[in-house]
């Protein structure tokens, strides 16, 4: 079955329609890096450290659950209304959070939120690839190159100065004008026909997935913590996620348009990039919301310094996924990186298990450009396999899934490691901010700087777990030859079971 999308017909990149689209992934990348600097002080206001992880996993989870979905709901019914519908729901969840009372209502209004991210990146590319015909990606990656690093750098920043000079509040209030200019820009400047197709959603996949889901991170975030391994509660959950994923399988094989298509995972490659974006997500997400509680709370610094002390890392990993798309896309070659990336990453985690309650805030800064480079290099190279790995009529499909995979293992690794953190805080205060903790006594604010530094090492422990973890089966991944333009195939390596299908391009790196 087609999905229904039209081929581009012109030659012409559509500059302001492809710049509108590009602003939804500035929103969603934005989101994740303003907010994290804001998170210490929004805790401490709202309902305390030890409640932290659940406004990222709320969010998260959401967005894991929707990302395929509206992948799907993109190819069959149209992917610009899709677009548009999901960038909607996403500013409705931002107003929300900036006006939450308590933690509760903030971790309700994040899940919203999350629902709407889930289409942001997704419908991006797929219109992406809609519209510009391979020829012009390179054009098109001036600009995705030119606003990422902006998002990705200038985001810790920008929730730092937020945070400091007017209100927590409006790290989710910026995203209004961002996200009012992309619903205006794709609606007035994007013209994509999209015949209507017969096909059925899955809700029921959808829904089991969601439940799925939803019970294993419940599970990661209470057992062994708030509630014992063998209790009924931890064990009720474990088998609702068993039942629940096994009969999504069971039900994806059978469905006339699953969510994840099965078809997909035909090829090693596609799966272990899988593996490795669950891996890379969980590390990733961990690391970047909780270095900033070790910088404000341990370090003293405020939310403007914790932003530019994380710039080290933003840019590493921009750079690094930068650097290695285009040498993939010149070469043809790309299993070094993950194993590379993997290497990196242990070692970053590792290293920053050096940080400790006297460390010179300029040298926590820069060490975390280690373990930055090595997410770089993880999840560039996953995308691109990933991509590798799908026909067109699949492409909505196969970007939501490598981003549902990436987000799942954030949602699930904050969970686990949110727990970790909260269990080694040795009983300090969880309701203070930044600036409160400032105010202590000499004597309270050093046992609360060595308690979260205990709390960060126990994060990075898992981190370094996890990369290591990556680092293994990257291993496992094969080079196989990877297509330059329509009838050209590099010759970087045999022939195998993991060769691209025939009408597909070289992606340029985005």
């Amino acid at each position: 079955m087609t999905t229904g999308q039209t081929e581009p017909r012109e030659t012409r990149i559509p500059h302001l329609g492809v710049a509108g689209l590009m602003l939804g992934i500035v929103l969603a990348t934005l989101d994740g890096t303003i907010v994290g600097t804001a998170l210490p002080t929004i805790a401490g206001e709202l309902g305390g450290l030890d409640r932290l992880s659940w406004v990222v996993t709320a969010y998260l989870l959401t967005a894991a659950v929707a990302t395929p979905l509206w992948g799907k709901l993109g190819d069959l019914y149209g992917r610009k209304g899709g677009y548009l519908s999901a960038v909607g729901v996403f500013l409705a969840g931002s107003v929300l959070s900036g006006l939450a009372q308590s933690m509760g209502q903030l971790i309700a209004f994040r899940a919203l939120q999350g629902i709407g991210a889930g289409g942001l990146m997704v419908g991006a590319f797929a219109l992406i690839g809609t519209l510009v015909a391979p020829k012009d990606t390179a054009r098109v990656q001036a600009v995705t190159g030119t606003m990422l690093p902006v998002a990705f750098a200038g985001g810790p920043l920008v929730g730092g100065l937020l945070t400091d000079h007017l209100n927590w509040r409006w790290a989710f209030y910026v995203n209004l004008p961002v996200g009012l200019a992309a619903l205006l820009i794709v609606s007035l400047a994007l013209r994509v026909r999209t015949p209507r197709v017969r096909a059925r959603v899955d809700w029921a996949g959808a829904l089991l997935l969601t439940t799925g889901v939803l019970a294993l991170t419940l599970l990661a975030g209470w057992a062994g913590t708030a509630h014992a391994w063998t209790s009924p509660r931890i064990l009720a959950l474990g088998a609702i996620a068993a039942v629940a994923l096994a009969w999504f399988v069971r039900v994806e094989r059978r469905a006339e348009e699953p969510v994840i298509p099965p078809r997909l995972f035909r090829t090693r490659n596609f799966t272990l990039a899988q593996i490795l974006s669950f891996l890379v997500g969980a590390a990733m997400i961990a690391a970047m919301n909780y270095l900033p509680q070790y910088l404000q709370f341990a370090r003293g610094q405020s939310s403007t310094a914790g932003g530019l002390l994380l710039l080290p890392l933003m840019l590493a990993m921009v750079a690094a996924q930068l650097a290695s798309g285009r040498i993939i896309a010149r070469t043809g070659r790309y299993r070094m990186y993950p194993i590379l990336g993997g290497a990196l990453m242990t070692a970053g985690a590792l290293v920053l298990l050096l940080l400790d309650v006297d460390t010179p805030v300029a040298l926590a800064s820069g060490l975390t450009a280690v373990v930055g480079a090595g997410m770089g290099l993880l999840m560039q190279a996953t995308l691109l396999v990933t991509m590798y790995g799908a026909e067109p009529r699949d492409m909505g499909a196969a970007s939501g899934t490598v981003t549902l995979v990436r987000t799942l293992g954030g949602s699930l690794g904050v969970a686990v490691l949110g727990a970790v953190f909260t269990a080694r805080l040795d009983g300090a205060d969880t309701h203070l901010t930044p600036a409160q903790a400032l105010r202590l006594p000499e004597r309270a604010r050093e046992d609360l700087a060595a308690a979260v530094t205990h709390g960060v090492h126990g994060v990075l422990l898992g981190t370094a777990l996890l990369a290591a973890l990556g680092f293994a089966v990257a291993w496992l991944v094969r080079d196989a030859p990877l297509r330059t333009g329509p009838g050209s195939v590099t010759e970087a390596a045999p022939a195998s079971a993991d060769r691209p299908p025939a009408d597909r391009p070289l992606p340029r790196p985005s």
